[in-house]
């Protein structure tokens, strides 16, 4: 079995963070997957959001907050 590391992005109102997971590739599966451990910590990146603990999801990788900078106006 196989892994490439890859950056997830978990976004949840104004909060971003920015994650990495290892992509699991073998014979007997169709595809890149995620290692339960790995699915787990986007779940908890996810709560963390959802709550508004920014320090927790922080513990998994960086957290930004989105600011509007253009807006197209008709």
């Amino acid at each position: 079995m196989s892994g490439t590391t890859r950056t997830k992005y978990i976004h949840y109102g104004q909060l971003v963070a920015e994650v990495e997971v290892e992509l699991l590739d073998d014979d007997e599966s169709w595809g890149p997957h995620l290692s339960k451990e790995d699915a787990l910590k986007l779940d908890d990146v996810r709560s963390a959001l959802r709550s508004g603990n920014i320090e927790e999801a922080a513990r998994f990788g960086t957290v930004y907050e989105l600011h509007q900078v253009a807006s197209q106006r008709a």
